[in-house]
């Protein structure tokens, strides 16, 4: 019984090697507080480009706009400020609202060297928060100012109830349903993401008063790497106890 068991372990670890991408792979942050859930995976695309997808994971109803998801902080280490690209929708759907044929970058913002909650230095952003100016990701206008503001295609839970809420959450803005695929190049030759994407946090509402929800980064690649070679050697150590 023993010696499948370890046997069993090591098959384990194999697998979880296996599982994981040589090439390109995305690292997630995953965040939560009460009614409020969000995950925004960060990956490399086309060479030097980042690709963050953001997501209102909640299952909850929606009731007022401090539940609508409407940015995401983080820091990146050895890069200086990136070009925003393009923030499209990947089967999301817009509630009141143009989709602008699932381009959404005229309604999100890019900023760098910016002071947000956790002393967070990057941030994309639907509202304006006092750090964001002009959408820059790109296509028309597609409801109020040019400038990011208010809770417009912010990003409302999976869960959300659209006949229910307050005015602002129910007709008055177009809200986004489920996620955005946002693009920024600028990445260095050889850049990785391992140790490089850190201090992420969601921010909801227009305010920064509002709820902001620090993440808890799932292990990456590297540490995954590292747990499967630990648990073969830990399975072969107790084999070879096991036989003598």
């Amino acid at each position: 019984m023993k010696k499948f068991n370890y046997l069993g372990t090591i098959l384990l670890a194999l697998l979880l090697l296996l599982a994981i991408p040589m090439t390109s792979y995305a690292v997630p942050f995953t965040g939560s507080s009460g009614n409020l859930a969000a995950q925004a995976d960060f990956e490399i695309v086309a060479g030097n480009n980042l690709q963050v997808t953001l997501t209102n994971t909640s299952a909850s109803d929606v009731l007022i706009p401090a539940e609508v998801l409407t940015a995401v902080f983080f820091d990146i280490g050895g890069v200086a400020a990136l070009t925003p690209v393009s923030a499209l929708l990947d089967g999301s759907v817009v509630l009141f609202g143009p989709d602008g044929g699932g381009n959404v970058g005229s309604e999100w913002a890019y900023a760098s060297s910016i002071l947000a909650p956790g002393g967070a230095t990057e941030g994309i952003s639907s509202a304006g928060f006092g750090l964001f100016g002009n959408a820059n990701f790109g296509g028309a206008n597609l409801q109020g100012p040019v400038a990011v503001g208010g809770v417009q295609y912010g990003i409302t839970s999976t869960g959300d109830n659209t006949a229910t809420g307050n005015a602002a959450v129910t007709g008055g803005n177009a809200l986004i349903q489920d996620s955005v695929v946002f693009t920024l190049g600028g990445l260095p030759a050889g850049f990785t993401l391992d140790g490089n994407i850190s201090n992420v946090s969601f921010q909801y509402g227009t305010a920064l008063t509002e709820p902001n929800v620090p993440s808890n980064p799932v292990p990456e690649p590297g540490t995954m790497f590292l747990l499967g070679f630990g648990l073969i050697g830990i399975a072969a150590f107790g084999r070879k106890k096991l036989i003598r």
